[in-house]
């Protein structure tokens, strides 16, 4: 015996509407916007209220915004991984090794020329300090 067609129809409506749902919360969520029953509801062109049905949606939903609360305001796709903030900090240590070195050479460089530079005024005869 062959399926209703409506029930048929009703089915593909809601598959359609859930692909629509799931598609705008990763979208707002990859965008960085702040994920809520009403952004997602206006970005899929759907109602809260089936919004609020769907447990599974939902819950995303309610997980992503209480996530980007708890990390004061930064979408979980823009978070950065503890693997990359420690190759962010190696690169920074680094760095700062490289201009401390440089630091020590300029100042160096500096010390040297004055010295000469005193050199020079005092075998002349043109010492200020005399």
């Amino acid at each position: 015996m062959r399926p209703d067609p409506l029930s048929e129809a009703a089915a593909r409506r809601h598959e359609l509407t859930r692909s629509r749902a799931v598609q705008a919360l990763r979208e707002l969520d990859r965008a960085g916007v702040p994920v809520t029953f009403a952004g997602v509801a206006q970005a899929a062109g759907i109602s809260r209220s089936w919004l609020y049905t769907q447990p599974d949606i939902s819950s995303q939903i309610r997980r992503l915004r209480q996530e980007t609360n708890a990390a004061g305001g930064v979408p979980a796709a823009q978070r950065s991984t503890d693997a990359s903030l420690r190759a962010r900090l190696a690169a920074a240590l680094d760095r700062n090794r490289q201009l401390a070195d440089e630091n020590t050479r300029l100042r160096r460089q500096l010390a040297r020329a004055l010295g000469d530079q005193r050199s020079s005024r005092t075998r002349t005869g043109n010492d200020p300090e005399r």
